[in-house]
């Protein structure tokens, strides 16, 4: 409730927050629009493979030539993480393996990191936030983007006395959306192809927002970051905003969760395709229980929509607004040296499936492709079955055939182990797997 006061404070000083932007696309831009009329905020470098795409992105949003002209322009994110007039990183690329990259080099440089990059979060996020412990510095999940949103529901019921039933969000759905592919993708949106073409939209990234993969990895970082149960597999229950408590309450009460404490994303189409009314697709919701006869009553009392018993109610927020809602986290990684959402163990984890029979030799193509999308399950499963992470189910090779449907596992894939990504990931693996007191190497 006092950022922005705090904010006009370090504007009066003089000495505003020092903010380095790698990736300048639709995130990035976003919160490039707003940054310019945030007080004691300043963005001194922005990296991006293109440059002259940054630079008509800060037109775009309404930058001026001058102020254009102040920024420091690179192509290499290392080159911006070592600059010394840029306090604060954030990494608005969706590349998990550049991610780690760029997390551990402000852990070397001791630059503040906020993780746009929701894929690196989900590979390997539990060790890169030990990381950054250990150097001193914040790593935060990036306001805006629904996983934080989900986190600070979750700390709000928490810190009001209230136990979390379950937290997530919600999307659009259904299970024949598992086996989409960019040639099918767009239209499931209502798109043709020309449609996206002169929209520019990018069919492999949209097709994981579809294909429930973007659901299983942003399930997987609120699980990590909160110790939410997730479960193995969302289920994707049509929901209203009305039927939240209702049916994110345990089965044994008439609910759909397996277990009271869990992640879960609702859908905004009913399985015969109809849409859901009043339904959350851009929103993320909270249910908790009141915990007694006596907060009961009050959930009563005060009008909160409840369950039929009165034992559970939901708190939501209907939308989330990507990049203009960035600032609060830059804010309070700056100014308060805290998170919005940090991993605080490796609980989850997003594993590879099969979109079809897939055969010996062909090369898997990763998130929103041909040929898997992202399951979410719990670590413990993940690590005892083998699977291979959908981060880095990317330009390998299969050496077995999987069925549809099935987990890819690291036996099932030519992977090169000395890539810094793999190594990393697979440091994290053998660290939970090992006692608590055992330290392990990256």
């Amino acid at each position: 409730m006092n950022l922005h006061r705090l904010l006009t404070e370090r504007e009066s000083r003089g000495a505003p927050l020092r903010v380095g932007l790698i990736g300048a696309g639709k995130f990035g831009s976003m919160y490039l629009s707003q940054v310019q009329r945030t007080p004691g905020v300043r963005v001194t470098g922005i990296a991006d493979l293109d440059p002259q795409r940054a630079r008509q992105s800060l037109q775009r949003v309404g930058w001026s030539d001058v102020a254009i002209g102040a920024i420091k322009f690179v192509t290499d994110a290392r080159a911006l993480i070592e600059h010394p007039d840029v306090d604060i990183v954030i990494d608005s690329t969706g590349s998990p393996a550049a991610g780690i990259a760029h997390v551990l080099a402000c852990c070397e440089h001791r630059k503040h990191i906020v993780m746009v990059n929701v894929e690196a979060d989900a590979l390997a996020g539990p060790l890169l936030a030990q990381r950054a412990r250990e150097a001193g510095i914040v790593y935060s999940l990036a306001y805006g983007d629904q996983p934080a949103l989900i986190c600070e529901l979750v700390d709000w019921a928490r810190a009001s006395g209230f136990e979390v039933i379950a937290a997530g969000k919600g999307t659009k759905y259904l299970p024949a959306f598992h086996s989409s592919t960019p040639d099918t993708v767009w239209g499931y949106y209502g798109l043709t192809a020309e449609d996206a073409r002169t929209g520019g939209l990018n069919a492999q990234m949209f097709n994981s927002f579809l294909d429930g993969t973007k659901s299983a990895i942003e399930m997987c970082a609120v699980s990590n970051a909160t110790g939410l149960i997730a479960p193995n597999g969302l289920l994707f229950p049509p929901c209203s905003v009305d039927e939240l408590p209702n049916i994110l309450r345990p089965r044994s009460e008439g609910g759909v969760l397996h277990q009271r404490g869990q992640v879960e994303v609702i859908t905004s189409l009913q399985r015969d395709g109809s849409p859901v009314q009043r339904d959350l697709r851009w929103g993320v919701y909270v249910v908790f229980a009141g915990g007694s006869d006596y907060v009961e009553r009050c959930f009563k009392e005060y009008g909160l929509v409840t369950d039929t018993s009165g034992k559970y109610s939901a708190l939501y927020k209907p939308f989330h607004l990507i990049g203009l809602e960035l600032g609060i986290s830059v804010a309070s990684v700056g100014l308060r040296g805290e998170p919005t959402g940090v991993p605080i163990g490796f609980n989850a984890d997003v594993v590879a499936t099969a979109k079809r029979d897939l055969q010996a030799g062909e090369t898997l193509d990763g998130e929103g492709g041909y040929t898997v999308y992202g399951k979410v399950m719990p670590a413990q499963e993940s690590l005892r079955i083998g699977g291979l992470p959908l981060g880095l189910a990317h330009k390998v090779r299969l050496i077995n055939g999987i069925r549809t449907g099935d987990q890819v596992r690291w036996d099932d894939v030519e992977i090169d182990h000395n890539q810094p990504a793999v190594s990393f990931r697979r440091s994290m693996e053998r660290a939970a797997m090992l006692p608590a007191h055992e330290p392990v190497e990256a």
